[in-house]
């Protein structure tokens, strides 16, 4: 049974959505970022303060060959994990892959203090979140199905992921 990966930029709803879908088929969940956070014994903020952002996608990416050793599972991967090409790579050879989008602005309005996210600590966070989703578009774009989860609540999100992926799995 393949792994159910979402994909997307930070607070489309990849967590969230992840656990109740992964809670509804009955499935183990694993959250990219926890999991390193966990092994780590820190916040990737401080990783990325620390030793900066390609210390931090080496420790992604191991984590990703990992994770993606198991199959059946529901995956939630960090925001910029798959513009690694080993990591798209690992990541669809064993799983199918839902892109979730939001508006910048729900974006904005999910994620709350952007100066807790180190990609959007500028002095216009809008501005940078535009500018990380037209340069990851193409490649989030290589997933094999998008669900758009501004105005939708986590239930009608895992809905629309079963009602789409029965087919696919």
């Amino acid at each position: 049974m393949k792994n159910l990966v979402l994909i997307g930029f930070m607070g489309t709803g990849k967590s969230v959505v992840g656990r109740a879908l992964a809670a509804r088929l009955d499935r183990p969940f694993v959250d990219v970022d926890e999991a390193i956070e966990r092994e780590q014994g820190r916040p990737i903020r401080k990783i990325f303060a620390e030793q900066g952002e390609p210390a931090f996608r080496a420790v992604e990416r191991a984590m990703i060959q990992r994770v993606t050793q198991r199959d059946g599972q529901v995956i939630a991967a960090g925001g910029g994990a798959i513009m690694d090409e080993g990591n798209l790579a690992a990541l669809s050879r064993r799983g199918w892959l839902v892109w979730l989008t939001a508006e910048p602005d729900v974006i904005l309005q999910r994620i709350g203090d952007p100066a807790t996210r180190p990609l959007l600590n500028t002095a216009d966070p809008r501005a940078r979140v535009a500018e990380l989703l037209a340069l990851r578009q193409a490649t989030y774009a290589k997933a094999d199905a998008v669900v758009e989860t501004s105005r939708r609540t986590v239930e009608q999100v895992v809905h629309e992921i079963i009602r789409i992926g029965e087919k696919a799995w």
